[in-house]
């Protein structure tokens, strides 16, 4: 996998099993949404490990996500540290502040979460209701009893409180204004690392994929996919898959098996593949998702909303449907759909997404009569001119690459 032998070594970085922590687990792909706090306790203890390591290695500089401690310990031993945020500006920008305090029984502090903090960008859309609230708060409210009990929260704002300076996976196209608020909060250098994508350009799509896919007229397909982390119960499954089968259109869906069983074809509703025939297939492993993305039979594109996703998908043709799943996920949706008005978002009932909503959205970016359609299609082919505008995405890099040049020049 190292294909830069000559400039990349990897140092394997062993976790320890506490309860809780199903075996085996590494990441958070691997842990459901209610077992994250156990795999961050179990990160917490190779502290030693990573420590001795960054001792004996030197660098001149180390990046981090949720290595809370590295930046503090960095500093005795003379190393530079760098925080890497994958999630984007907007939803860090709102939660992960100083000024946004949260703890687990305050019930100011869940109604504080449902307005951005203070000072944010006034032209700003974003917002979290109570129940989004309700789910984000067991997460970040966590004490760490091996941290002088502080919250999850607390330990991260420190972290980029502590560290030389924040580099972001965003670009200022989507969330200039939003890097610029973060900056001002942590008083340090916030750097827009460009969206990062990796070159597409050397492997081509499974055949049988293509072929199936290449059946279909141009943008009449709808591609559904939740990423690595999320698992959805039966019922959400179920109701997921019928609401994509109601639109008429073919579809490929992407999806993990629901939570209990094995496979997806387990849990697909009874009479669904009978109904559904050719044009609709659904499959419960990974795939070449920015091949699919990129193909033109695909028109629309139904995402759980994480940032990489989207990246893939602003930079393509495809029609963005959003059902947001977590905190950050919520606020990026409001972004993309409120704001730059590049998304539609299914409307969301007290438990979950309905199969009506779900396509009803659908239609809404898919059908060539819809006012509201046209609108979100204009701005996000305007967009994506910005963002693939030759030379953008590498003058984010150089530019990120002289700021470390410089640094370590002081």
């Amino acid at each position: 996998m190292n294909l830069y032998p000559n400039f990349i070594t990897f140092v394997p970085l062993g976790l320890l099993h506490i309860d809780g922590l199903p075996h085996g687990a590494e990441t958070f792909s691997d842990v459901s949404p209610s077992d994250a706090h156990f795999l961050m306790l179990a990160f917490f203890g190779s502290r030693k490990h990573v420590d001795s390591t960054l001792t004996d290695l030197r660098p001149d500089f180390v990046f981090l996500d949720h290595a809370h401690w590295v930046p503090s310990f960095a500093r005795q031993v003379g190393i530079k540290s760098v925080a890497f945020i994958t999630r984007g500006a907007a939803s860090t920008a709102y939660i992960i502040v100083p000024s946004c305090n949260i703890q687990n029984d305050d019930d100011k502090t869940r109604l504080s979460l449902m307005e951005p903090p203070p000072d944010f960008p006034h032209d700003s859309s974003l917002k979290l209701y109570a129940h989004e609230v309700e789910d984000a708060i067991p997460f970040w409210a966590d004490k760490n009893e091996d941290s002088g009990g502080l919250t999850t929260h607390q330990l991260v704002v420190n972290s980029l409180t502590e560290c030389n300076f924040i580099c972001i996976r965003t670009c200022r196209e989507i969330e200039g204004s939003y890097c610029d608020y973060l900056e001002i909060q942590y008083k340090k250098p916030v750097l827009p690392t460009g969206l990062l994508l990796p070159d597409q350009t050397r492997t081509l799509l499974e055949e049988r994929l293509a072929n199936w896919l290449g059946s279909f007229k141009t943008g009449s397909v709808i591609y559904c996919a939740f990423g690595s982390q999320i698992i959805l119960s039966k019922d959400q499954f179920q109701e997921l898959i019928l609401g994509i089968e109601l639109t008429g259109l073919p579809f490929l869906v992407a999806l993990k098996p629901p939570a209990g069983f094995e496979t997806v074809d387990e849990a697909l509703p009874d009479g669904f593949k009978e109904r559904v025939g050719g044009r609709g297939l659904v499959h419960g492993g990974w795939v070449q998702q920015p091949k699919i993305l990129a193909h033109k039979s695909v028109g629309c594109f139904v995402s759980h909303c994480g940032f990489g996703s989207l990246s893939e998908s602003l930079l393509n043709d495809v029609q963005l449907v959003l059902m947001p799943q977590m905190d950050d996920q919520y606020l990026t949706s409001r972004l993309l759909s409120g704001e730059l008005k590049v998304a539609v978002e299914v409307v969301k009932n007290e438990s979950w997404f309905s199969k009506e909503s779900i396509c009803s959205a659908i239609k809404m970016v898919m059908d060539e009569d819809s006012k509201a359609g046209f609108e979100i299609k204009a701005n996000h082919l305007n967009l994506k001119g910005l963002l693939s505008k030759q030379g953008v995405d590498s003058s984010y890099i150089d530019n990120f690459i002289n700021k470390l040049q410089e640094e370590i020049n002081k």
